[in-house]
């Protein structure tokens, strides 16, 4: 269970959102909307660990992520909005890289992944020649190869078409019924019903713009 508990998050002196609770339970597909600028990716980096609340507490399975960060990271997968892929690997190179890292998979057919995101053909090529896209959907097939019960992840959608949306929606679907949590922002539509996404809202406060 991920619980985020009276947060405030301030940058350059402006209050981007304060007092946001809310508890995201083991199987739940959520997604965090708002308009441009309110703070969304802000959260994901604090929830993730990357930034430091001005005020309240982010825990996983009860315990506050800083006080053992190592066992918290284990259990997450953070794609943001850089790939976090080596660019002098290939796509190919880059998942058996990562499925390595996961033995448990290592009888995945690594091409069909590629396929899955769009990038048949593409599987020998240095990713540091591809398109930004492309290098966006190199990172996503690191999905298909995680265990982690918590996946953030951070407009997952971009340069994805309608099919590569609808086969995401599936794992993400896959991985909430093994009991895994997906936190996620985007601008797409999907097409997930009420009973499969919950979703958050982020607002700009009211007052007390500037700290």
């Amino acid at each position: 269970m991920l619980r985020c508990k009276k947060l405030t998050c301030v940058r350059e002196d402006r209050v981007l959102f304060k007092d946001l609770s809310f508890v995201i339970k083991p199987g739940e597909i959520v997604q965090l909307e708002g308009p441009n600028g309110v703070g969304k990716t802000s959260l994901f980096r604090l929830i993730v660990g990357l930034s430091i609340p001005y005020d309240g507490l982010i825990s996983w399975q009860g315990t506050s992520i800083n006080d053992d960060r190592e066992a918290f990271y284990q259990k997450l997968l953070y794609l943001g909005h850089k790939t976090g892929i080596k660019p002098e690997l290939s796509a190919l190179e880059n998942l058996q890289f990562f499925q390595h890292l996961q033995p448990c998979h290592e009888n995945i057919d690594l091409w069909d992944i590629l396929a899955k995101v769009g990038l048949a053909g593409y599987e020998d090529i240095i990713t540091a020649q591809l398109s930004a896209g492309q290098q966006r959907r190199v990172a996503l097939a690191r999905l298909w190869l995680n265990d982690c019960p918590l996946w953030v992840l951070d407009e997952p959608f971009t340069a994805i078409d309608k099919s590569g949306v609808n086969v995401l929606e599936n794992l993400f679907l896959q991985h909430a019924a093994r009991g895994g949590i997906v936190l996620l922002t985007t601008h797409q539509d999907l097409s997930l019903d009420e009973k499969q996404l919950s979703k958050i809202t982020l607002k700009k406060p009211q007052d007390n713009f500037y700290v």
